[in-house]
């Protein structure tokens, strides 16, 4: 492959990295609102007994590593094969 091709792979790799630390970022703050929003209200059972259980939550933070992961994977084997290209 090029090495247009390789560079291309590092800079989707940064790309993913981004997009998994922004949503880490906005499954904490979505998480902080919720329940800062929960507590100021009289009926505290559903802040004390998580239920209904809220997914949107760990899909956020669940979609955030596996990204990391990928853009990780993207940065190595693009760098590994630009320099060896």
């Amino acid at each position: 492959m090029l090495q247009a091709d390789w560079l291309f792979i590092i800079g989707a790799g940064c790309l993913f990295l981004l997009l998994g630390v922004g949503a880490i970022f906005w499954d904490w703050r979505e998480q902080k609102t919720y329940y800062d929003a929960i507590v100021s209200r009289r009926d505290t059972r559903e802040y004390l007994e998580h239920y209904p259980q809220r997914p949107q939550f760990g899909a956020l933070k669940i979609g955030g590593w596996i990204a990391l992961a990928i853009g990780f994977i993207m940065l190595i084997m693009g760098g590994v094969f630009w320099l060896w290209g």
